[in-house]
C-alpha cells in the first residue's frame, strides 16, 4: 500500500526553500500596495485590500529573523487562513506545487530548538534539495495573533 502524498506550495526565503500544505493556501498574489499600520509589530508589513477585504500582511523574512531584502518582481504574498483569520505572508518567490510522499519527511533535527522550531513540521528530501515544512498556524504566537486581531478593520 502506498503512503500518503502531501501537496505543498513551495517558496523561497533567501536560499532556503519552504513548503506549506496547499490546503492552507487560499491564493498567491503579486506584490501590491501595502498600507502601513502605526505602532504595529515590525514583522507586520501593513494591510492590503483584497477584493474589498482588509487583510494583514506579515513579512515572513522578518518574522523568521532573515536579513531584510528588497522586494522584486518575484516577491509574492501567500494568502492563508489561520484560526479563521485571513492573513498574507510576504515571501521572496513562490517556486511550485509539489506532490511528495509523506515518507520522505523527517522530523526537524533536534539541534533546531527554541521558539522558532515550533513551526517547523519537518524536513523533506527531494532529490538534492531540502524542503523545510512550516505549520503556518504556529508561525504566529498567541500574542502575534492578538496584534493582528487588533489591526483587523472588517
Amino acid at each position: 500500500m502506498e503512503g500518503k502524498i502531501l501537496q505543498l506550495v513551495t517558496f523561497k526565503l533567501g536560499d532556503e526553500e519552504f513548503g506549506v500544505d496547499i490546503l492552507k493556501v487560499q491564493e498567491i498574489n503579486k506584490m501590491m500596495n501595502i498600507t502601513r499600520i502605526p505602532n504595529a509589530p515590525d514583522f507586520i508589513e501593513g494591510v492590503i485590500n483584497l477584493r474589498g477585504k482588509i487583510i494583514p500582511v506579515i513579512d515572513l523574512r522578518r518574522r523568521m529573523d532573515f536579513k531584510p531584502k528588497e522586494w522584486d518582481s518575484r516577491t509574492r504574498i501567500i494568502v492563508t487562513e489561520l484560526d479563521g483569520k485571513v492573513v498574507g505572508f510576504v515571501v521572496d518567490s513562490v517556486s511550485e506545487v509539489l506532490r511528495i510522499p509523506e515518507s520522505t519527511i523527517e522530523p526537524p533535527p533536534s539541534i533546531i530548538s527554541g521558539i522558532e522550531s515550533e513551526y517547523i513540521v519537518g524536513v523533506g528530501k527531494i532529490e538534492e534539495r531540502l524542503l523545510i515544512l512550516l505549520n503556518m498556524e504556529r508561525v504566529l504566537s498567541g500574542k502575534d495573533k492578538e496584534e493582528i486581531a487588533r489591526i483587523e478593520v472588517n
